[in-house]
């Protein structure tokens, strides 16, 4: 072999310089040939024109075998089998986006978990693994280009994630006056046909997507907006799910595919990609079904859906807006015809006695009707006269006014056991209505409440049930005539709407909804609808979502409505404006004291059992209610400059204070301090030990941290407070979720014990004080030291053991433009 290469490299020598240029002309001419043989032939033969669409002989056809998901490739499997958290990582453009925006109410609606990004062009990309798991079940995107477009270390970097783990991806088109009418999909055998206006849409019955949606019909008519995307393709790896028609005047009829299918046959990832966005609702159905199907139904919810239809205001309403006897038996007949779609189905009726027969003739002998056919329906009450109950401030009075309603139920046979009330409007779940719920008990026995006002939370998809004194609230859904329906029943399992008699009477504005409603369901889904009576309904609602039973407080003073109910004795100027968050043992008790010393700057009062920490939204205080929270700080004085602040070092690493704190305090200022989380690990155990923990007696520190699984169980607790805390990055994510990161201020604990003046004048500059404090007069400069070095061995693990966790703090610190502490910039440099 090498006799040969030797006699090649002497021939070459040997040709003349002229015959060398003249081979080389030849090989670029072939070259040229070669690229424009493919670019101008082959290519051609790859993409379909705009003519060549699906006729309507060959629309349905049985789609080519999607691509499994891969199982057993690599990562660490959970106890349920599955090796990603059931978390959705969307990319969106902006926070503001109107495409994100809905994406993320699908998700919340169907109680999804999610995380948005603002998409990377170059930069990093989020991390995706933790080890061997995976971080999220499935991609979105708000604009595919987004991704397509990406940089190539990113890009490769996401691939391999979403092959490695099985993991789907959802992207959306986003046409506008800039892009191209036809072009490549860049890396993808996929053509793009942009800025059309479409008609005529249909689901193809064969796609292996569907789920919630059916395939049955045509809609007919425009579809919204004239910037859709049509995909064509002649890979096999590429299914229609949408199909529609051009609406341009040379359209030959033939349907073009708006959403489409990629099963993972081109380069192993599956993906599904819409056309348009979201403003559509038969896209609203296909996303649901995307989600289910590129997750292998990890997310997905069953096609049973329950609703329940209160009727308010029974007997109360002006002359000329109350149920005749015509409109009285149109009710009956309604509601036997949606029993022949919904078993059971019945209306809830709340009436108000005080208004019985306060109409003309025809309208009285409506009331008449109505209760000879008391059998027919539920019933539930509310006051007597209407009145809304926060205007009481008797409790006697206002349980002599249900005591009325109740005398006219039992005079008129309706039912007076059901045990569910509808909140009317303005009542509130605050504890200062305990009055209210203590009448609905005693006089009603009331346990199961509904009302789609309080709390307020906005959007309204925010808005859950919980449980109060003993008493159930379900969530009703908003008028149903302001509310989008396909929203409803699409990723909602539970509906309570909220109607009144006016939309009974006269025109039956809500028969009408309510039959075509049964019709869209029956037309265009698989949906199973079903009802159950409200305490039945309350059962099943906390059965589906029993993390809703505890109650999220806000802020009354953030909503109109809030602030009317609220006693006018109270202020929210009560309320603190900064949270200083902890960890315990990294100085957070220092920097309270030192807060403590500014004169604008009020702290809490100590409490009993946990001395100057109220610790209200980590643990069983909140339950307590805001009444009690708000006692532990002093009444405002005159002075605008009142700052009250308060300090509980468990908020920082648990999982509910971020979220209970943003509910109440959304324009709060949060302060955590962070010191090296190995010399923090250590300190927790010294103070266990100071404080006669007899595990931390028991145990060295190097035991306490390599304790196993099979560890004693109380060994495994103090284990995970030592450590736990220290995984930084985790718990300030959290809290970032919650609160914007101009509101969060991260302080070097190291610092703060070397040059505390200077970290009080930047939290001064922070928290925008007026009246700034020279700390250097006050304070002197510390001197550094670690914890005792007694524990090398401990010492090596701890490093290797938040090395990781380290290195993800960096990168969101520098995220959100927080200054590195001095002891992570000094461990990240000894990283290898």
């Amino acid at each position: 072999v090498m006799l040969s290469v030797l006699r090649l490299r002497r021939l070459i020598r040997q040709v003349p310089l002229q015959t060398s240029f003249i081979f080389l002309f030849l090989l670029c001419i072939l070259s040229v040939f070669l690229s424009s043989y493919f670019l101008y032939a082959v290519k051609r033969k790859l993409e379909p024109s705009l003519t060549a669409g699906h006729s309507a002989d060959d629309l349905y056809v049985t789609p080519s075998r999607p691509l499994p998901f891969l199982s057993g490739v690599g990562g660490t499997l959970s106890s349920d089998g599955t090796r990603t958290d059931p978390v959705v990582l969307v990319f969106v453009e902006s926070p503001y986006s109107q495409l994100g925006q809905e994406i993320v109410a699908i998700l919340e609606a169907a109680r999804f978990r999610y995380r948005t990004e603002i998409s990377p062009g170059k930069g990093d990309m989020p991390t995706l693994t933790d080890g061997q798991r995976g971080h999220f079940v499935l991609i979105i995107y708000e604009n595919i280009l987004k991704y397509v477009n990406m940089d190539a270390w990113n890009r490769e970097l996401l691939d391999r994630y979403c092959i490695e783990f099985g993991v789907g991806m959802i992207g959306f088109f986003k046409a506008n006056e800039n892009s191209l009418l036809s072009a490549q999909l860049k890396g993808f055998p996929l053509f793009l046909h942009s800025n059309l206006g479409l008609k005529d849409c249909t689901v193809n019955p064969k796609s292996p997507l569907l789920h919630i949606t059916r395939a049955r019909q045509v809609f007919s008519g425009p579809l919204p907006g004239d910037d859709w995307t049509i995909f064509q393709s002649n890979h096999s790896t590429y299914e229609p799910v949408l199909l529609a028609k051009t609406r341009s005047a040379e359209s030959t009829g033939l349907m073009h595919t708006s959403v489409v299918q990629d099963l993972g046959l081109h380069d192993g990832i599956q993906r599904v990609l819409f056309g348009h966005n979201l403003s559509f609702w038969l896209h609203k159905l296909v996303f649901v079904d995307a989600l289910s199907f590129l997750t292998a139904k990890r997310l997905s919810l069953s096609l049973k859906r329950f609703i329940l239809v209160d009727i308010d205001d029974i007997f109360v309403g002006k002359e000329g807006t109350r149920m005749k006897v015509a409109d009285v038996k149109a009710l009956v007949e309604t509601q036997n015809e949606l029993r022949r779609s919904i078993p059971d189905f019945t209306f809830n009726l709340g009436f108000s006695g005080k208004f019985f027969h306060a109409g003309t003739d025809e309208e009285d002998q409506g009331d008449d009707l109505l209760l000879s056919y008391v059998d027919e329906f539920w019933w539930f009450p509310h006051m007597w006269s209407h009145m809304q109950p926060h205007r009481f401030h008797n409790q006697s009075v206002l349980a002599e006014q249900m005591m009325l309603n109740r005398r006219f139920a039992e005079d008129h046979s309706i039912p007076t056991n059901q045990g569910y009330a509808v909140a009317p409007h303005h009542s509130g779940v605050y504890p200062v209505h305990i009055q209210l719920y203590e009448a609905w008990k005693r006089v009603w026995d009331i346990r199961v409440t509904s009302t789609e006002e309080y709390p307020h939370l906005k959007p309204a998809r925010f808005r859950r049930g919980f449980i109060h004194r003993g008493i159930r609230l379900n969530r009703s859904t908003p008028n149903i005539f302001t509310y989008t329906i396909v929203n409803c029943v699409s990723s909602e399992m539970i509906s309570i709407f909220m109607t009144h008699l006016s939309n009974y009477g006269n025109d039956r504005l809500g028969l009408f909804t309510f039959k075509r409603l049964l019709n869209f369901l029956l037309t265009w889904t698989h949906l199973k609808l079903q009802t159950l009576p409200p305490l039945q309904l309350a059962d099943k609602y906390f059965q589906l979502f029993p993390s809703d039973a505890e109650p999220l407080w806000q802020d009354p003073c953030e909503d109109k409505r809030h602030k009317d109910i609220w006693s006018k004795e109270k202020t929210c100027d009560r309320f603190p404006k900064l949270l200083l968050i902890g960890p315990q043992k990294t100085g957070a008790t220092a920097l309270y004291l030192f807060l403590g010393m500014h004169p604008d700057l009020s702290s809490n009062c100590p409490s009993k059992e946990t001395f100057e920490e109220i610790q209200f939204f980590s643990g069983h205080n909140y339950h307590r209610g805001i009444d009690w929270y708000m006692e532990y700080f002093p009444l405002p004085s005159n002075s605008s400059s009142d700052y009250y602040f308060e300090k509980s070092a468990s908020y920082f690493d648990s999982d509910v204070a971020a979220v209970r704190a943003a509910a109440l305090l959304p324009r709060a200022r949060i302060i955590t301090v962070l010191s090296d989380p190995v010399e923090r690990a250590y300190a927790w155990y010294q103070h266990q030990r100071a404080h006669g923990d007899p595990v931390a007696l028991k145990y060295s520190f190097h035991d306490v941290i390599k304790a196993s699984h099979n560890a004693p169980v109380k060994l495994q607790v103090l284990q995970k407070r030592c450590l736990a805390p220290g995984w930084y990055a985790t718990h300030l994510s959290r809290w970032l979720q919650h609160y914007h990161h101009d509101q969060i201020l991260v302080v070097d604990g190291q610092r703060l014990k070397t040059d505390p003046a200077s970290v009080m004048q930047k939290i001064q500059t922070f928290l925008g004080l007026e009246n700034q404090v020279d700390y250097h007069k006050i304070l002197a400069r510390g001197n550094a030291h670690s914890q005792s070095v007694s524990f090398d061995q401990s010492q090596v693990f701890l490093r290797s053991y938040y090395r990781d966790a380290n290195i993800q703090l960096s990168k969101l610190l520098y995220k959100t433009a927080q200054v590195l502490p001095g002891w992570l910039r000094e461990d990240l440099l000894n990283i290898r």
